[in-house]
């Protein structure tokens, strides 16, 4: 036999995945888990043949050598867990870290994983300490043994995700969501793990902030505009981009259009400035005008990344009321590592 044929759960399963609530479930029978700010990743081993997977189904291993090689040095010849990649920088989880690994330069990726080292977050165990598949068996039992094969294990890279039945517990995680924790994940005590489906439930803490628009993008197509830069003003006094919301209200795109044509002023951005086109962009799309630093838009985030928003965000209002140098970088919640969820 060879590669992954003695192992019954193989490389190609997809990870169980949850869907977005607003709310943390409060009946009965519920298990919380922080939810980490990493790359997710199913890990197998039989034998010498080791496999990372990303959520996508893509393989990992050659972006994280030093962690294919800690895996292949643990005790078990036999495993498949499931888990978040994560790499701790300057004591918050680096996001940045983890996307500067995926370069095709073996030579790169091997001095990143020297200088920063990714670890492996467990919280999930998908075969039996004797190679038996555990994805019928209820979470419980899967939970026991994930704690039993991490206490045989002393490798400082391999980390076990705590885990409660107390609801108000994983409420203090959620309102501690920051740079480490993306929110908080809720699973079924006696709940199987399904491959592919959405079967936990996950909550995010969304916050707000007050940006600056310093420049906008127009839509790919009809003229209007399509996204509003937004910025906010950093120690020095310097505005830098800081991400972007497209959910602009379609009845008022006409208007605003004009509006901002008629602001349009170098340089928009005094600090760190948005980037030129994409290989997707249009000429018109991709290039971003910018504006004179005057309006004000409260926007709702849900994470933040290197002082950046890590996904696009969702438009609340406009801020009359609000000068433009109050909108600062401080109001931002990037949260750190010692979060009490940090085992």
């Amino acid at each position: 036999m060879s590669g992954f044929d003695r192992l019954p759960v193989q490389p190609g399963l997809l990870p169980m995945e949850a869907k977005l609530v607003d709310a943390l479930p409060e009946e009965p029978g519920w298990q919380y888990e922080p939810k980490w700010d990493g790359f997710r990743c199913l890990v197998f081993r039989d034998g010498d043949a080791v496999d990372l997977r990303s959520k996508s189904g893509k393989p990992l291993g050659r972006y994280f050598p030093e962690v294919e090689a800690m895996i292949a040095a643990l005790k078990p010849s036999r495993l498949a867990v499931d888990g978040e990649l994560i790499i701790p920088v300057n004591g918050a989880l680096s996001f940045e870290a983890l996307q500067l690994r995926l370069h095709p330069a073996e030579s790169r990726v091997r001095k990143l994983a020297a200088e920063t080292p990714a670890q492996l977050m467990l919280f999930d165990c998908l075969v039996s300490a004797d190679g038996e598949s555990l994805l019928e068996r209820p979470l419980s039992e899967r939970r026991e043994a994930l704690e039993a094969f991490y206490a045989g294990e002393k490798h400082g890279a391999l980390r076990l995700s705590p885990c409660t039945h107390d609801r108000r517990k994983a409420e203090g995680w959620l309102e501690g969501a920051g740079a480490s924790l993306d929110g908080v994940v809720a699973k079924r005590i006696d709940g199987s793990y399904v491959p592919g489906e959405r079967a936990m439930l996950k909550v995010k803490r969304l916050r707000t902030a007050d940006c600056v628009v310093g420049g906008f993008r127009y839509a790919a197509r009809g003229g209007e505009v399509g996204s509003l830069l937004l910025g906010l003003y950093n120690a020095e006094g310097k505005l830098d981009h800081v991400g972007f919301t497209s959910a602009i209200p379609a009845e008022e795109r006409a208007d605003l259009t004009r509006r901002l044509e008629a602001m349009v002023e170098p340089p928009g951005f005094t600090g760190n400035a948005p980037g030129g086109p994409s290989r997707w962009s249009t000429e018109r799309s991709g290039e971003w005008q910018p504006l004179r630093p005057e309006l004000v838009v409260e926007v709702r985030y849900d994470h933040v990344t290197g002082r950046r928003f890590r996904h696009g965000t969702k438009f609340l209002r406009w801020r009359p009321d609000k000068a433009p140098e109050q909108c600062r970088m401080d109001q931002l919640a990037e949260g750190s590592i010692d979060s009490p969820a940090l085992p």
